[in-house]
């Protein structure tokens, strides 16, 4: 699934295509995504308008008009969006795509359809945003995103460490593999129950995890599957993973094997030398 660094990515890529584009025209699959596509607001709302500015919140890239609404897409797990002239063959699972008036089209690319595409008209979109913000969790790029409101969020919650940082309702946007990442960074077990970290912990996973989601968006985001930015170039920032996806591989800063365990349902790696659990094992 495209993590924050990726849709990131992908934000920057389509600032150059789309800014002060008029919409002209929308096409769609006729197939639904996660959420039925809204055929008629996509008429309504966003065909004849002009893009003037395109923001992310955790993993939704927001699309705004000049008419004051909104366009707001998810990438699910598979979706990528790519620009491509009007004369180039749509693909199989392209199922959403916008004419603009330079020639070119925007086209949603998903697979597997876990996407989604919401429009919110210009006389709500201000009170449908705010609302959806309020549902999301901290901004890792944001003011908020600190030490000491992770601990504060954090309280006297016993969830593992790993689970908390992928808990979009606390923070948004660090998926599986940038929570590997930033935890081996910070040199915190993955299992530590939040409510044993100290301040320092938490100032050295917030440290780390903006420097690594920001070596990731320079990077191009991380190409596991069917990531690919919105330029159609991949992402290479899996060539400077540490523990992620590199089980009995030697840990790059003592040499021990990467161990891997699944929690949470998802696949962890970590180094028991340098992120070690026996400071509070007699806790667990």
């Amino acid at each position: 699934m495209p993590e924050l660094p990726e849709v990131e990515v992908t934000r920057l890529g389509l600032l150059p295509h789309l800014l002060e584009q008029n919409i002209t025209a929308v096409f769609w699959s006729g197939k639904q995504l996660r959420l039925p596509m809204p055929v008629n607001l996509l008429d309504e709302c966003i065909c004849g308008s002009t893009v003037i500015a395109i923001d992310r919140r955790a993993k939704y890239l927001l699309i705004r008009m000049n008419n004051a609404s909104v366009l707001m897409l998810h990438l699910g797990m598979t979706g990528r969006l790519g620009i491509f002239p009007r004369a180039t063959a749509r693909a199989t699972h392209d199922h959403l795509g916008l004419l603009l008036n330079n020639g070119l089209e925007l086209r949603l690319h998903d697979a597997r359809r876990f996407g989604s595409v919401t429009v919110w008209p210009s006389k709500q979109a201000a009170q449908l945003e705010e609302a959806f913000s309020l549902r999301q969790g901290l901004e890792p790029f944001g003011p908020d995103f600190t030490a000491a409101n992770l601990a504060r969020l954090a309280g006297q919650r016993k969830q593992p460490v790993k689970t908390f940082l992928m808990d979009a309702r606390q923070i948004s946007g660090i998926g599986n593999i940038y929570a590997n990442e930033t935890l081996f960074a910070a040199g915190v077990h993955p299992q530590v129950p939040v409510n044993l970290l100290n301040a320092e912990q938490w100032q050295r996973i917030t440290t780390c995890a903006v420097a690594i989601l920001n070596r990731a968006i320079a990077a191009g985001g991380s190409t596991i599957s069917d990531f690919l930015g919105s330029s159609g170039q991949a992402g290479h920032f899996q060539l400077q993973f540490a523990v992620y996806g590199k089980k009995d591989q030697p840990c790059p800063v003592c040499g021990q094997k990467i161990h891997r365990e699944n929690l949470g349902g998802r696949a962890t790696f970590f180094c028991l030398a340098c992120q070690p659990l026996s400071a509070v094992a007699n806790l667990l």
